[in-house]
């Protein structure tokens, strides 16, 4: 039998490699910020062009690289981070693996300009799908320059799973975030199709979250603070009330690397537990550093999970630190058993003694002469001894309405025959009935209907709101004082591209600033109070383009608005209500669907019931 294995060609294994790291754009993105963070840089430029599938361009100020180095780190595992086994144990670095280059090489048109201090020119590569084009001496400034121009071009089928621009700008917005939290003493700047979307200048670590998410962030800020033998926590959670239902504001760097944990989450939000709303998530954005022989940071391809020696011990110190930050600040009741000088006896008192209460000893309630108890018999016995007093007049009274009874009223007792005129009225009434606070319970001819009613209610909002943004006649209810908003710059981008389908569902905004919205309108039946949840759900939908990227910004509206404001599993509703929904359900168009095409109800026939009791 013929040999049937053989070795992979090389630019065939770049490319299935290429799929372990570069996933989207956003993982270009990260990994050539995180080489010009590895090369010293202290201003750091990134350029997208289409969310990165024509250009992602990268500029630093670094140190450059040499020719032949500008070369050979487009080569498979060729790095000059690590040199044995036990340096992966010892990484101070992003990159370490050597790959990132080599697998972007092969999948894209890339250009590498790239010069040393210490020399007079640059080297100058463009590679094409591993295919090394030309390598030139150019004049350059001191720094590296890496373009990645039409991104897939070889692999159409990987081309075709990326979503739209506005879902993959926000990847690669999210990684620049992540970056430039971990890296606040470095310079960033962001361009998106020529205009400016992050200028951030060199700062602390408060300023630069500031910078990124907005000038209201300052006050949702509580720092947190904790030093320990295994572990340095520093870094900020925010306030209860500030909570999202999004998680986009959840950062945990570990030795300055971004890392995803669900285990260290956890820890957080056992700290806030009893402090948040339902559905609501806690903003953090924490700095651990550990012991680099602690960790493992190479159990994954893009490096963001890390596996930790001890997880139990940093579980338990991340919630003790949040948990004592959040009382220090007064966020949450604690108990302090350590003295408080805040309790101490003010100094003009010290010199006091308890104060004194001076009784009258002689004092007795049943003497005689006491006057208060003397009034009461004296009122007990003028009062019976003038008791004919209370019939004076009475006569005279009497006479004027004695033969007027259009006045009188008589008390009627409720007739108990009522339960039996009225039971079929009854039973017409209560046509239907709620199981749990969850399902709507119906009769029918062939047996019974079970709705779900959050679903139904959504399948009932989602039509009405689809109608009232087609035919652009929403009925908008005027708020007695503007509703003013705070989100930020990439979240203003959204409102404003949303701005005239929310308009078509009954907002009115009076004004769109930069990090405010004021609104002195929303639409009917949509309490105040829910106005900010529902377009921070909205906002949040369309970033992550949910359910899919066929579908148009109207339907995701629609879609959005009606899943905030459907009525919630565990709500009661009055039989009134419950018939009004089962109405309404069934005089949509597609009824048995909810807007993510769930089920709304199903039928069980008498058959089936009857089959239950065999």
């Amino acid at each position: 039998m013929a040999d049937i294995i053989q070795l992979l060609p090389d630019h065939v294994a770049n490319q299935i490699a290429a799929g372990e790291v570069v996933q989207r754009p956003a993982s270009v993105v990260k990994e050539l910020l995180e080489n010009a963070i590895d090369a010293n840089a202290s201003t750091i430029k990134l350029i997208v062009k289409d969310a990165g599938k024509t250009l992602i361009q990268v500029i630093d100020n670094g140190k450059g690289m040499s020719p032949t180095d500008a070369r050979l780190s487009f080569e498979r595992h060729a790095t000059s981070k690590i040199k044995s086994a036990e340096d992966l144990f010892q990484l101070n670095t992003k990159g370490f693996r050597g790959e990132a280059l080599a697998s972007i090489a092969a999948i894209a048109h890339v250009e590498l300009k790239t010069k040393q201090d210490n020399e007079d020119l640059g080297s100058a590569i463009v590679i094409e799908g591993s295919e090394v084009k030309s390598q030139e001496v150019v004049v350059t400034p001191t720094g590296t320059s890496l373009s990645v121009k039409h991104l897939f071009f070889n692999i159409p089928a990987r081309r075709n799973f990326l979503k739209s621009n506005t879902v993959e700008l926000r990847h690669i917005i999210d990684e620049f975030h992540r970056v430039a939290l971990a890296h606040p003493s470095i310079s960033f700047s962001m361009f998106s199709n020529g205009s400016e979307t992050f200028n951030l200048p060199e700062s602390n670590y408060r300023q630069r979250i500031v910078n990124i998410f907005g000038t209201k962030t300052n006050e949702k800020l509580v720092p947190v603070e904790e030093e320990t033998e295994v572990l340095t926590i520093s870094g900020f959670v925010g306030k209860p009330e500030f909570a999202k239902k999004s998680r986009n504001e959840q950062f945990f760097f570990v030795n300055d690397r971004y890392i995803k944990s669900a285990y260290l989450n956890h820890a957080i939000n056992s700290a806030f537990e009893g402090l948040l709303k339902d559905g609501a998530q806690p903003s953090y954005y924490l700095n651990l550093t550990v012991n680099p022989q602690t960790i493992d940071i190479n159990i994954h391809p893009t490096k963001t999970e890390i596996k930790f020696d001890d997880e139990h011990t940093l579980y338990a110190i991340l919630r003790s630190a949040v948990k004592h930050s959040l009382g220090q600040f007064n966020i949450a009741p604690v108990l302090d058993f350590e003295r408080d000088a805040n309790l101490d006896t003010p100094y003009s008192y010290q010199q006091k003694g308890a104060p004194s209460v001076e009784v009258d000893r002689s004092f007795n309630p049943f003497k005689e002469d006491n006057p208060k108890v003397k009034t009461a018999p004296n009122y007990k016995k003028e009062s019976t001894a003038s008791w004919e007093s209370l019939y004076v007049g009475l006569e005279s009274k009497g006479t004027k309405t004695n033969t007027d009874f259009s006045e009188v009223h008589f008390e009627s007792e409720p007739s108990n025959d009522s339960f039996f005129k009225n039971e079929n009225e009854v039973e017409k009434k209560q046509s239907t009935y709620q199981l749990n606070n969850k399902f709507i319970i119906s009769t029918i001819k062939s047996g019974m209907l079970v709705i779900d009613q959050h679903r139904a209610h959504q399948r009932v909002l989602y039509e009405d709101y689809l109608r009232h943004i087609t035919i652009k006649e929403g009925v908008s209810q005027q708020l007695l004082f503007p509703l003013e908003i705070h989100f930020s710059t990439q979240e203003i981008d959204l409102i404003n591209q949303l701005k005239e389908d929310l308009e078509s569902t009954g907002f009115v905004f009076q004004s769109i600033q930069e990090e405010t919205v004021q609104i002195t309108g929303v639409p009917v039946n949509v309490p105040e109070s829910e106005v900010s949840i529902i377009l921070e759900q909205l906002i949040s939908d369309v970033e992550n383009e949910v359910p899919d990227s066929n579908f148009s910004a109207t339907d995701l509206l629609a879609k959005s608005m009606a899943k905030s404001l459907a009525i919630k599993t565990g709500q009661t509703l009055t039989n009134t209500e419950q018939e009004h929904l089962v109405n309404r359900l069934f005089a949509c168009k597609e009824p048995n669907v909810s807007p993510t095409n769930k089920t709304t109800f199903i039928t069980m026939s008498v058959d089936e019931l009857d089959k239950k009791f065999m």
